[in-house]
This record gives structure tokens, sequence and C-alpha cells, in this order.
């Protein structure tokens, strides 16, 4: 592991766990290095229960094998900052290379290429075996092999089984570039480069088009460059720098580039995005990483993230959501509900896909948790169009439909209940008033309610006043909020749960009930349970000021980060799914919204920071807020903010700081810091006397 750049994870041997070895993905597809499948995003087989991501066969599935040396040296190589992953083997005659990646705008391309250089003086050939384990055929696809295109094979085929009757059925179309048994660098070269390339594609016209367009850059030698170039977009506008011990360092890299690696395409508004599952496009097959369906994984753990430096790849998330509303609808009509209900494992058309039943019917917070998603997005941009014109508010309204027919009104205590649920602890099923799940109801009507007067359409009242009594279960003598209805102090619990309502919720407490529901659920989270769960307990400490106690809650997730690459594991005895993005989104957020305690409100983005005792520096480059771009220096005893893109220009403040104690406001120009001492506060909208 090289310890001088902590964005570089380098090892000489490759983890025998080969769930474990890094991916190369992007937005529309990705796979494991040396694996012998791909997916392709939005693509599945199998009818609803069964539904998986189809396995398509890998021509990047290549290893590079040097003849049989005593003087040889290997190091494989995950370069996060470029998306690159390599082999590199060494002797005193040559270095051979040979590099892997999947293009990071132009999505439709993967590509690998060897590169040869001799280092001595000696003339004779070197050659480098090229052992491939490419078979054209699939369990998922009816495959056939089609006309070689400009000296490239040709492979197409469609989906066996679509998810509903009459659902999609896409056919998947590849060119790949041959590759030969060996690569030979003759006696007179001193460098030598070989390039091979795939393309994947749902049309014949589409995969033509861009393979044609990756051989053209490949001979004008810039196909790698304009891949690297992307990724150095991508870390511009989107960095998180510490002073603090390497392993949080590397952490940190390792969590972003797993995730950038798999959002929406960046200025690509018409990208048909389908959503990010918990192991991301390089796991999904049948039987693995919950089959590659999409679950409350990626709003409630890895979004806000996403949105918290690139709001358009967000946008793209919320509009798989609105694609997928007819299913969600269908969802609710079977339940014998009104509106939407999300399903709790969604694929291609938003019906439910969970094999198992009681998920599906119980584990009704999904809606809550797509309209926060929805909720931080309105905030973060106020942007109307988006359920102006592009279905926003039609998900908004039928997830505010199926709360008002899901509550039953309970005379005696005088407020609607929500019965018969699974809540974010899943080893407890079918109760009744989960604290959660009625918090995130409550808050979802009540941003419908904001959000219809906004736009001036007309709703129905009861969504207001279903939303001021729903019941939120609540201990008065112990002063904590019980998970549910009987729950008994001391239940184990699965993972995060009640913890959730201070945030992502931001239900209002006293910090002493704050306090209180950390104290009574940490001890009795199973240390089994998955790995997100840790960062909202630390997130938590951290708002309280408890910042040791912070600590030894994110420390539990090292426990979950594999070596060499930084794949992260679902549970810390290694099973569950792999890749795990909703435990790289968690910890994340730990860093994104606990250090620095940015909060998402209506009219602010709150901020009360931060600095643990193990980190001097904190900085946080491309925040968006409100369509400027902000940069954040925090360190043990000051805050920096800095606008680097103005919504209004240089010479204009769109944005100001404001201190909480003392009400003192700072001016924010593009171009210019802005520090102050340690404090909490907010950004918002330049008042019109500091225009």
């Amino acid at each position: 592991m090289s310890e001088d750049d902590p964005a570089v994870f380098t090892s000489s041997t490759l983890p025998s766990d080969p769930r474990l070895l890094a991916t190369v993905t992007n937005a529309y597809v990705g796979t494991r290095v040396y694996r012998d499948i791909l997916h392709v995003n939005g693509v599945y087989n199998g009818r609803v229960g069964d539904t998986h991501r189809a396995d398509i066969p890998s021509p990047l599935n290549t290893r590079m094998n040097a003849p049989a040396e005593d003087r040889l040296s290997e190091t494989f190589s995950l370069d996060t900052r470029t998306g690159t992953f390599s082999h590199a083997i060494q002797s005193p005659d040559y270095i051979a290379t040979h590099r892997i990646y999947a293009h990071q705008s132009l999505v439709h391309l993967l590509a690998f290429n060897i590169t040869i250089q001799r280092s001595s003086l000696k003339s004779k050939p070197i050659t480098m075996t090229l052992d491939t384990q490419f078979m054209p055929e699939s369990p998922d696809l009816d495959l056939h092999r089609g006309i070689d295109f400009q000296g490239a094979h040709y492979l197409y085929g469609k989906i066996l089984v679509p998810e509903v009757e009459g659902g999609p059925q896409p056919t998947i179309h590849m060119i790949w570039t041959p590759v030969p048994q060996s690569v030979t660098l003759p006696g007179e070269e001193k460098e030598k480069s070989w390039e091979f390339l795939t393309a994947i594609a749902e049309t014949e016209e589409d995969v033509k088009r861009h393979f044609s367009e990756g051989m053209a850059l490949i001979c004008s030698g810039s196909l790698y460059l304009s891949h690297t170039q992307a990724w150095a977009e991508l870390w511009g506008g989107s960095s998180v720098e510490v002073d603090g011990p390497p392993s949080l360092r590397q952490a940190i890299y390792g969590c972003l580039y797993y995730l950038l690696s798999a959002i929406p395409p960046l200025a690509s508004y018409d990208f048909p995005f389908s959503g990010i599952s918990p192991g991301g496009l390089s796991n999904g097959t049948q039987g693995e990483d919950y089959w590659g369906h999409v679950f409350w994984d990626q709003d409630t753990w890895m979004y806000p993230n996403i949105l918290l430096f690139y709001p358009e790849a967000a946008r793209a998330i919320l509009k798989y959501r609105i694609r997928t509303l007819d299913g969600a609808l269908y969802n609710a009509q079977e339940q014998g509900y009104k509106g939407a209900k999300f399903p709790w494992e969604s694929a291609a058309t938003g019906r439910e896909v969970c094999p198992e039943r009681v998920y599906g019917d119980q584990e009704v917070h999904i809606n809550g948790d797509i309209m926060l998603a929805f909720q931080q997005y309105y905030n973060i941009t106020q942007d109307l169009k988006l359920f102006q014109q592009e279905g926003g508010w039609d998900v908004v309204q039928a997830i505010a439909q199926f709360w008002c027919s899901r509550v039953v009104w309970n005379p005696e205590e005088e407020s609607y209940h929500i019965t018969g649920v699974l809540p974010p602890d899943e080893y407890h099923s079918a109760v009744d008033n989960s604290v959660y799940t009625n918090t995130i109801a409550q808050k979802s009507l009540d941003f419908a309610v904001d959000l219809g007067s906004q736009l001036q359409i007309p709703f129905p009242e009861e969504w207001k006043e279903i939303g001021k009594k729903i019941k939120v279960p609540f201990d008065q003598s112990r002063h904590y909020h019980p998970e549910y209805d009987g729950y008994c102090p001391g239940e184990q619990v699965k993972q995060a749960d009640v913890v959730l309502l201070g945030f992502p919720v931001m239900y209002p407490m006293e910090p002493e009930v704050r306090r209180n529901d950390l104290e009574m659920y940490e001890p009795v989270t199973d240390p089994q349970g998955p790995a997100m769960t840790w960062s909202m307990f630390a997130v938590g400490w951290l708002e309280l000021k408890e910042t040791e106690r912070a600590q030894q809650q994110l420390s539990k997730c090292f426990g979950n980060i594999t070596e060499p690459f930084k794949i992260w594991v679902e549970n810390s005895d290694g099973s569950g799914a792999v890749n795990f993005l909703t435990g790289m989104g968690g910890f994340l957020q730990a860093i994104l919204f606990g250090y620095t305690g940015f909060r998402i409100t209506k009219k602010r983005l709150n901020f009360d920071p931060v600095c643990p005792d193990n980190t001097n520096e904190l900085k946080i480059t491309g925040v968006c807020y409100l369509g400027n771009k902000l940069n954040l220096t925090l360190t043990k005893e000051s805050i920096t903010f800095k606008v680097t893109k103005s919504s209004m220009g240089p010479q204009s403040s769109s944005l100001e700081a404001v201190l909480a104690a003392t009400g003192e406001r700072f001016s924010l120009y593009e171009g210019q810091s802005v520090s102050f001492p340690k404090a909490a506060g907010w950004i918002q909208k330049a008042s019109v006397e500091t225009l």
C-alpha cells in the first residue's frame, strides 16, 4: 500500500477473495477486474422476484503474464484519481504495464492497453502472454455473433425474460477488439503499446458509432487522455482532503472513487439513469449483492453526498424514481392503498421485485426516504422545473396520497397510527408506529404541503391534518424515542434506526433527547450489523460535540474496509454485499455532514463544525448551494468559506454566511475567502442590504 499518495492503492498481490478485486465502472457499464462478466445500467433479466442484472460476457477479462524469469516483480494498483487499474511486471530489462478502465465520460466504452518499455541495452524481443477467458455466452441473453466491424468482433442478444409481462426487454450490442494470445516488443524497438476497445449499447447503430468514436480517439492517441481528463474534472468539483491519519485519507479517497464511479454522467441530462444498487454495476448477478436491485441505500445513504457536490447527478437519480412511478402506483393498488408505494427493491419498472414479500409489504419507510431525497434536492437547488414540468410533483403527490391512505385514526390517543410495518431495524416485523417510519411520513406530508403551496397547486386539507397528528412515540419518563410501540429497552436492533431521527430526518428534539437516543441504542445495535450504521452514531455524537465517542463509532467502519483496494463489505465478518456503496455513503456523510455540521434546510445550509482530535485540517472542494460552488476549510480554530463560482458572477454576492451566536454577516464574493473563528452558523441567500 502506498503511504505517499492516499489516492493510489498498490499491492504486490491480489486478494484471495475475487469479490474484493477493484471495480472499474461508469454510469452505464461496470465490472470487477479479471471478472468474466460485466453489467449494463438498467438491464435486468428475470420475472419480478427473480429479476437480476443480466450477465454479459466481458472482453476485459484478460490477464497479462510474463515468461518465467527469476527476477520479476509485480504490482497491482488502483489509481482513484484517474479511475485506472494497473498491473505492472518489471524485470531488469523491461517494464510491462496492463491498464484497465471504464471510460468516465464516454460511458459506452471500456478499454485496456498493454505497454512494454525496454529498460536495458539488450535487443532481444520481449513477449507478454495474454490469458483471456472470454466466452460468447450468457444465461441471461439470447446471444448471436454478428458480422465483424472494422476488424472487431460483434455480439448481440436480447434479454430472455422481462421483469413483467410486456415490460422492457432490451437488446445488448457489443463490439470489441480481438485479443491475441501474446504481444511482442521487437528487438529493435524501445517501447510499444497495444490498445483494446469494447463498446456496448442497445442498438446496432449506437454501438458502431461509439466504437468508431473510440477507435478515432485511439488513433489520435487521446482515448485514455480524455478518460483521465474527465476524472480530473470530476475530482475538481468534489474533493475531500484531510490532514489526518493515512487510513482516514485512503478511506475517503476510496469511498469517493467508488461512489463517483456510479453517478450519472455530468452534462448528459438525457441519460436514462437506472439507479445505484448497494454493490453498484460491478455486482448484481443472480444470487449476489441483492441481484443489483435499488433500495433506500441509494436515496438515504449514497444520495446526500452526491447532492452536495453534483445536484445535476442527484437530479438524474430522482428522475429514475419519476420514471418508475407507474410501477409504484401499481404496488399501492395491489396492497389496497391509494397513491404510490415505491418498491423496497426496485429494478427496471418500479414494481416490487423483492423475493421475500414481508419487506415489500411492510418496509414502507422507503416512500419517506424517497420523498426526503426530493426535498433535499429542492432545498439545495430551489429548482422548481423538476416538479412543475418533469414529473417531480406527481411523485410528491402520490407519496402523500399513500401516507393518507396508510394511516389509521386511533380515537383513544387522538392520533394517526401506521400499523404493521418493518422499520429499518429489520429484526422486528409487523410493529406499530415505528418512530422512524412515522416521522419520515410526517416529514413527507409537510413537504408536500409546502411544495403544493409554493407551486400554487390545490391539495387536500387532510395532508395538513394527518401530518400534524401522526403519532411519534416518545417515552416521557426516560426522555427517549422508543423504536416502536411496545419496544423494550435493551432489545437488540439490527442497524441505525431511531438515531436517524436526528440526522438525516432532523426531527426537532432537545439535545438531552438526542443523547438519550444515542445512549439507548448504541449498546444494543448488533455489532455484526451493516456498515453504514456506525457513521450515523458518529454524526449524532459530533452534533453533541462528543468527538471521542464519535471517533469510536467511526473507527468501527474500518472493520468493513478490505485490502488492498478499499472495497467495503456489508458486514464486518465479510458476509453480505461487497463493494458496499451504502457503507461508503454513510462514512462520507459522517465526514461531509458530521465534521462540518452541514444540514440542508428550507432556507439555509447550516454549519456547526467539529474538528476531531486526529484531524488538523479538513478541506472540502465543490459544495453546491443555490447554483453556487463553495470550498470549505476547517481547522481546530477557524472555518473558511470561498465561493469559486457565483450564480450572479464575480462582482455580486449571492450568498452570505451568518454566525448564529452574534448574527454577524459575511458577504461571500466569487474568488474571495472569508474566515472566522470556528462557530455555528449558516449560509443563505444574501439579504437585500448586503447585495
